[in-house]
């Protein structure tokens, strides 16, 4: 297949071609054969012999290799940064943080030319306290002009918008945390869309004072982990063709996350999808209570499916009453069906969890 020919081919139109699951994974091996790099989109059906469910028939042939981002160790890999005291006592966390351009790989053979914060996508979790003193040192040795912008309360003069960072030029980004809650940084050069859609962003947890959220308090064991709801045009004709949670399609799916029956899990959902007006969260088997944007203690919903516009985030809480396996993806069924789906698998209180 020629190269103009196969970046004609966007995920609607190659849907519009597929009659069915059998002709889809014909259709679907001569596209992976053909596939080197991110002109193609995704493979969104894995082998016929995954035949007892529809559901499970989504998904990708092989896997993406994890030595330069694991998406399960993403979930709980939380940057605290260097600590130290002032003399009054205030807490300082210093971060690290470089812009550079690295090729990620988003699905089995499907790469991406991402731009970066420290070489992954997302950018690494940063976290900390309110009223702690946060210090971010960034350096840019992308091939474009690049900033940080903090979603939460600083000064103007550290907003990451008037403050461009050249190829080769640092910066240090200094404000004081607050409020507490869930947030994000990304990239906020122009054109924005692309800067963000590239790669650059992440997610900025600021916990609340004197001990944390109520589970904290109680002393509850909480699984927390971090989702970032993310999409790539892999043709960029300003249409994704690749949509996941942490980067690499239907990673969950064949990396299942597993949790213990009563659990509780805490996620903190965060959503930077591009050129889509909306992405979805929708847990199977169970509801969640939604915390929006985490700047209360007090829950706002009691559901099973949340919608966000980019940059828009909430933490989820929940556990499972029942063993088993329980789907996670949006619930728009395009995005799950080119690669936002994931799988908990909930076992016993008592059962080893590898």
């Amino acid at each position: 297949m020629a190269d103009t020919e196969k970046r004609k081919l966007s995920r609607r139109s190659l849907f519009k071609g597929f009659a069915g699951i059998t002709g889809a994974v014909g259709a679907v091996a001569a596209l992976a054969n053909s596939a080197t790099k991110a002109d193609t989109p995704i493979s969104t059906y894995s082998s016929p012999s995954m035949h007892h469910d529809a559901h499970t028939q989504m998904g990708v042939v092989g896997d993406v290799g994890t030595q330069n981002f694991d998406p399960t160790r993403f979930l709980t890999d939380f940057d605290y940064g260097e600590v130290s005291k002032t003399a009054g006592g205030q807490t300082v966390r210093e971060y690290t943080v470089v812009a550079e351009d690295v090729e990620i790989e988003i699905a089995p053979g499907i790469f991406f030319p991402a731009w970066t914060y420290n070489g992954t996508v997302p950018g690494p979790t940063i976290r900390c306290t309110e009223g702690d003193f946060i210090r971010i040192h960034f350096t840019n040795t992308g091939s474009h002009p690049h900033t940080i912008h903090f979603h939460g309360i600083h000064p103007g003069n550290m907003d990451g918008v008037f403050e461009i960072v050249h190829p080769g030029d640092d910066f240090t980004y200094e404000f004081t945390a607050a409020p507490y809650g869930l947030h994000l940084y990304h990239c906020h050069s122009v054109p924005l869309k692309r800067h963000i859609h590239k790669g650059l962003y992440g997610t900025f947890i600021i916990d609340p004072k004197d001990g944390g959220r109520p589970m904290v308090k109680e002393k509850r064991n909480i699984k927390e982990m971090v989702m970032v709801m993310n999409g790539f045009d892999t043709n960029f004709d300003g249409d994704n063709e690749v949509y996941a949670v942490n980067t690499v399609a239907f990673h969950y799916q064949r990396h299942q996350i597993k949790l213990r029956l009563n659990e509780p899990v805490r996620v903190y959902l965060v959503n930077v999808t591009e050129f889509d007006p909306i992405n979805s969260f929708h847990l199977h088997g169970e509801l969640y209570e939604v915390y929006r944007t985490g700047t209360t203690l007090t829950p706002h919903d009691y559901t099973d499916t949340i919608t966000l516009c980019q940059g828009e985030r909430h933490i989820l809480e929940f556990s499972f009453k029942y063993p088993g396996k329980y789907m996670f993806h949006a619930h728009q069924s395009e995005f799950a069906e080119l690669g936002w789906m994931g799988l908990f698998d909930v076992i016993d209180e008592e059962a080893p969890i590898a």
